[in-house]
């Protein structure tokens, strides 16, 4: 369990790193084909269904990965 949690602090440490010198590296992410995004005057929707299903599936992978 304790590689688990390095493993992750890691990961988290390395997109912050990326984040912190390119803060428009992941711009494009939030504003794909498939994200539901309604603006109106007073108010805004925002559903990001393609750019959930794209973090679910590597999610899924990595956890495949690290279960072998």
């Amino acid at each position: 369990m304790a590689k688990v949690f390095i493993a992750i602090g890691i990961v988290a440490l390395l997109i912050g790193v990326v984040l912190h010198y390119f803060p428009n590296a992941l711009s494009w992410f939030g504003r794909l084909p498939g994200d539901i995004r309604i603006e109106r005057e007073n108010s805004a929707f925002y559903f990001p269904i393609t750019s959930m299903i794209i973090v679910s599936i590597l999610l899924s992978l990595i956890s495949f990965l690290f279960r072998r």
